[in-house]
């Protein structure tokens, strides 16, 4: 895979230097005085957040410098590349803007802890964890999982996932 990508990214060097007015580092010639297009790439930049959620960002981007446009991009991870798109990638430490306005902590009808997209009893699953062990719970911590715990922040997030975990019905 990162071979692949490697010899397309080769490819792209090779086209963005035949582009007249396309600048590569160290190699100045007749061609880079002359008034051309930009190369115009589409980049797709995938977010994967601590909670599974995958956002894409689509921006056009047109590219005068290899040197200025590798450098925009050098906290993301090359995914993928071809010659009118690249795709890069990052992880985020943190959970998906979804969770923070409206996910919440829940049990399901099965007794799994479960993220809700809005309270639990009428919402959908937006991701399942692990099942509780019920009859372990204190009346007041089942109380706030039918009811359902906002999720808000990562520590949030972390603080409930751990809480419950204590009450899970596989031993670990």
């Amino acid at each position: 895979m990162q071979t692949t990508i490697a010899a397309i990214a080769v490819i792209l060097f090779m086209l963005i230097g035949r582009v007249p007015g396309i600048m590569i580092v160290g190699s100045a010639t007749a061609m880079d005085t002359q008034k051309s297009e930009p190369l115009a790439m589409k980049i797709v930049l995938e977010r994967i957040y601590l909670d599974g959620e995958v956002s894409e960002e689509i921006v056009q981007e047109n590219i005068f410098s290899l040197e200025n446009f590798w450098a925009k991009y050098d906290q993301w991870r090359l995914k993928d590349i071809d010659k009118s798109e690249v795709v890069f990638s990052k992880q985020i430490n943190d959970i998906s803007p979804l969770l923070k306005t409206n996910g919440y902590f829940g049990i399901s009808d099965k007794g799994v802890l479960t993220i809700f997209n809005g309270k639990p009893d009428q919402s959908r699953i937006i991701q399942s964890f692990f099942q509780i062990d019920v009859g372990k719970l204190e009346s007041s911590k089942q109380k706030e999982l039918l009811n359902g715990i906002p999720i808000k922040n990562k520590d949030r997030y972390v603080k409930v996932l751990e809480t419950f975990k204590s009450y899970s019905t596989d031993g670990s």
